[in-house]
Formats: C-alpha cells, sequence, structure tokens
C-alpha cells in the first residue's frame, strides 16, 4: 500500500484509506472509487451541493450545471468574463472606435471638386456678378459704370412696357409648357403600342428636338407667311382667309408658341415611352382582368405611374421655354408693335446688347430668376404633398 506522503505519484494514482475508501494521490476526490477527468463534476455526499449546484473538480465555474470545455471563458455571476480559476472579475473591454475613412473622403473630393469649380465659375459667378451689377447704370461698351441702388427694378416695375412683357412671357410659357406635354403623352401612348415602322415615326418625332431653333424658326417662316406660306395655302382651299401672323400681335405670339411646341414635342415624347415602357405591367394585365375601360384605366392605372415623369418634366420644360431666344429673334424680333412677342428673356438681350443699358437687363434677369426660382419651389413642394 501506498503511502499519502509518497513522492513521485502518478498523477490519478490511489491510496487505500483506512477505512477501505481509495484516496488519490493528486488531492482530486473520487467517484465511485474512479478518478474524475478534468473538468468533472463533483458530487455532495448527498447528491447535491449546498447551494443546489454541481461544482466542477478544476475550479471552472459551470454554467447551467454544465463544465465548460478547457480553455473556454467562464461567465462570471455579473456578467462579466473572468479567467478559469481567478475569482476577480475581468475589466470592461471598451470598443476600439472605427479610424475614420480619409481614403474614401479623398475619393469623393476627388470625384465632386471638378463639378464644384465648374458649377461656381460658370454659373454661381456669373449669378452673384448679374445681381451686383443690376445696381448700376452701365454702357455695356464703356469702362465706366455708375452705383444707382435699386433704380433699375424701380423704372421696370413702373414701365409702361412691363405689363405686356409679363403677360407674353405667361400666355407663351404656360401655352408651351402645357402643349408640349399633352402632345408627348398623346404620341408616346400612341407609338408605345406595336405598330408597323413605329421606330421610323419615333426618329422623325424626336429629330425637330436636336435641331437649332435658328433653323426651325427660319424654315417656319415659310409655313405662316400670309402670302405663299403653307397655311395660307390650307385655308385658302377651305374658303378660309389666313390671319396676318406678322402683323397682329396675337397671331404672332401664337405662331411663335405653336413654332416652339413642334420643337420640343420630341423631348417630351422620349421621356415619357420611357416612363411608359417602365411601367407595372401586372397593374395593366390586372385592369383588363377587370374589364376597365380604356378611359378609365389611363386616369387610374397609368397617369398615376407617370406621376414623378410628369413633374420632372413640369419643371424642366417650364424652365427651357423660360429661355426662349432664337425663335423669337428669327421669326418677329421681339414685335410686331414694338413689344408683341417680348418675353422677359429677350427684352434682356434688348436691353443689353441693342439698348446698351447693362445694368437694366441685370435686374430684369434677376427678376426673372427670382420668379422661375419660386415656381420652382413651388413644385417640388407640391410634389413632396402628392408623395
Amino acid at each position: 500500500m501506498l503511502s499519502p506522503r509518497t513522492s513521485g505519484a502518478i498523477p490519478g494514482a490511489v491510496a487505500q484509506a483506512p477505512n477501505g475508501a481509495a484516496v488519490p494521490l493528486d488531492g482530486v476526490a473520487l467517484t465511485n472509487g474512479v478518478t474524475p477527468s478534468p473538468g468533472a463534476v463533483a458530487q455532495a455526499p448527498n447528491g447535491v451541493t449546498p447551494n443546489g449546484a454541481a461544482v466542477p473538480l478544476d475550479g471552472v465555474a459551470l454554467t447551467n450545471g454544465v463544465a465548460p470545455s478547457p480553455g473556454v471563458v467562464a461567465q462570471a455571476p455579473n456578467g462579466k468574463a473572468s479567467s478559469p480559476g481567478v475569482g476577480a472579475p475581468a475589466p470592461d473591454v471598451v470598443p476600439r472606435r472605427r479610424p475614420y475613412a480619409w481614403r474614401e473622403v479623398g475619393l469623393a473630393a476627388v470625384l465632386v471638386l471638378p463639378n464644384v469649380v465648374l458649377l461656381a465659375l460658370f454659373t454661381y459667378r456669373p449669378l452673384l456678378d448679374n445681381i451686383w451689377l443690376s445696381f448700376f447704370h452701365w454702357n455695356i461698351s464703356s469702362p465706366r459704370r455708375t452705383f444707382v441702388g435699386p433704380a433699375n427694378y424701380v423704372e421696370w416695375f413702373t414701365a409702361r412696357d412691363t405689363g405686356t412683357v409679363v403677360l407674353n412671357t405667361l400666355v407663351f410659357t404656360v401655352a408651351a409648357v402645357a402643349g408640349s406635354m399633352v402632345l408627348g403623352l398623346a404620341l408616346a401612348l400612341l407609338l408605345d403600342q406595336k405598330l408597323f415602322g413605329r421606330g421610323a415615326v419615333r426618329s422623325m418625332v424626336f429629330a425637330p428636338f436636336v435641331i437649332s431653333g435658328a433653323a426651325i424658326g427660319v424654315a417656319f417662316q415659310f409655313v405662316f407667311d400670309p402670302t405663299f406660306g403653307l397655311i395660307q395655302d390650307l385655308l385658302g382651299r377651305l374658303g378660309v382667309a389666313s390671319p396676318n401672323f406678322y402683323q397682329v400681335p396675337g397671331w404672332a405670339l401664337f405662331m411663335v408658341t405653336v413654332t416652339y411646341i413642334w420643337k420640343n414635342v420630341g423631348y417630351v415624347f422620349v421621356i415619357y415611352l420611357a416612363a411608359l415602357q417602365g411601367r407595372r405591367a401586372e397593374l395593366d394585365e390586372a385592369a383588363e382582368i377587370d374589364g376597365t375601360s380604356t378611359v378609365r384605366k389611363f386616369f387610374r392605372v397609368t397617369l398615376p405611374q407617370l406621376r414623378p415623369t410628369t413633374f420632372f418634366l413640369s419643371v424642366t420644360v417650364l424652365l427651357n421655354s423660360l429661355q426662349v431666344f432664337d425663335i423669337i429673334n428669327v421669326m418677329t424680333r421681339g414685335g410686331p408693335l414694338g413689344t408683341g412677342t417680348t418675353t422677359m428673356v429677350y427684352q434682356v438681350y434688348q436691353e443689353t446688347f441693342v439698348n446698351s443699358r447693362a445694368g437694366y437687363g441685370a435686374a430684369v434677369a434677376t427678376i426673372m430668376f427670382l420668379v422661375v426660382l419660386a415656381v420652382t419651389l413651388v413644385q417640388v413642394r407640391l410634389q413632396d404633398r402628392q408623395d
């Protein structure tokens, strides 16, 4: 029999106790005389530990009564991790903050900076220069200019022809926007169908948009000529006298508006056609299954899907129509009767380069900019409410 003091005992070896029970030489209690494996749970004599929990033999705390595998960090009672066999909890671990992504910021700056520089040089700086110039009286051919404050604005609001210019601008803009969008949508709905030769027709509808406005103005002078024009010939066959488009202000404005709509309808047509081809087909199929009429289907199914496109076109066509100069200059030069077809943008040209009043022209341009800005903000606000 070996004594407990025997040196060189093998781990797990047992000695015989006086009462006949086997006693391990390495200090680990036996269960039924068998040496437990590392991580085994000791059992109290009555089968339950004093607090009702099993106690591991290797000093590692248990989780739900199960001993963890060797090397697994035990969970302390306070929820903090602790090393095996160590009673004191480890300090809180502070997660490291992600370093600032300077590389992404640099890449974004490289991509955005050229556009910002171009906008600053060719859009924002000229705008600020124009506003500053509107407070001066300056002959564009003279190196000297005189500060006059808001006198240019006061003169424009009190001028006798301002009402006519504003009315011409309003009528032309509303008619051009409404006419372009209605005709463009109608052509898009028509040419979205499976028709013979629709590809060629689509090209012909879009072609005027890429042609110079001055060239279109020259061509339509022959269409509206009251003596030998195309409209005069058609009306003559019907026994109707042709209006004098170049002498009556109302007919002259009608002529310019129709010419611009003919040029601009291709742009609206292409945008609406792309939107129609991208709409949800299942909604159209559901409407057909329900037996919805064509008109009801258009207003209840198709048109709501085109709302974002309609908003986009209303803004862009409005801005483009307010900047029309070439067609008016070629066809009527702002006349007849002086201001028969003069719009605000044409007045800017007339005052700046013809009458050599750059300050007054800059004031008109600033007023037009503020009006366009206000109208655009209202459109955006209405669109946000609808969304």
